[in-house]
């Protein structure tokens, strides 16, 4: 005779109570610690494991990323062959690398720049002899910025120089400038050029002349950054 669903429910049922009844007083013992210690351990691993493969993902997408933006600069610039096109590559990055230098400095408490406007001389000496040129620092107090200082950068074609002013309210904006590079040709680079950029952390307005850039970089309106660039532009060319 076999037995029915509800009879073998039943004994499945009274065999599992049995056995929780011999068993009782192991069941109801804390886990012991090296069992414990076992399982936070297999746990870490995994956690691990899994953040190994999230950083791995993100690496790889940084590495291409670097790739890519390499490529684009040694290999697309030559494809057009356009003076022009050249031209405004290399412009455009000149004012990229003045609004991240920018960002990078101006948020500085302590060390904003590398020679104080106390050693302006010799801020200005020494930039003109790593530039290869004289250089002069523009007086913006009027337009309420003063000097902080200036430091000594890296550039693409050479050493690069940043100027920072501040005004009482602490706002800053900084003046970057260095040699652009000549494989565009100098007469392509002789032209002034005075343009608004607003790629990058900040915006600037940017010009060139004589194969040298100018860039002048800072969290201001247009009208203002403008008038700024302009007062620079005019002191950096009086007699």
């Amino acid at each position: 005779m076999t037995s029915s669903p509800e009879s073998r429910e039943a004994a499945d049922a009274l065999l599992d109570a049995r056995l929780r009844g011999l068993h009782r007083e192991v069941l109801e013992q804390p886990v012991p610690p090296v069992l414990l210690e076992a399982a936070q351990r297999a746990q870490a691993m995994q956690q691990r494991a899994a953040q190994g493969r999230q950083w791995l993902g993100m690496a790889a997408g940084v590495l291409l990323a670097f790739g890519l933006g390499w490529l684009s600069h040694a290999v697309l610039p030559g494809v057009g062959g356009s003076g022009a096109l050249a031209r405004g590559g290399v412009e455009h990055e000149f004012v990229r690398q003045a609004s991240f230098a920018y960002a990078v400095y101006q948020p500085e408490k302590r060390h904003p720049v590398e020679v104080l406007a106390s050693e302006q001389e010799h801020l200005v000496q020494w930039l003109s002899k790593r530039l290869g040129r004289p250089l002069k620092i523009p007086d913006l107090e009027p337009q309420g910025f003063a000097l902080v200082g200036g430091r000594l950068l890296p550039g693409d074609s050479g050493a690069r120089a940043q100027f920072m002013f501040q005004n009482t309210g602490g706002q800053r904006i900084t003046l970057y400038l260095g040699a652009l590079e000549q494989a565009v040709g100098p007469a392509a680079l002789q032209a002034t050029q005075f343009r608004f950029e607003a790629d990058g952390p900040v915006p600037s307005f940017y010009w060139a002349e004589q194969g040298f850039g100018y860039a002048l970089s800072g969290p201001v309106d247009r009208p203002t950054l403008m008038a700024l660039a302009r007062s620079v532009y005019g002191q950096l060319n009086r007699d």
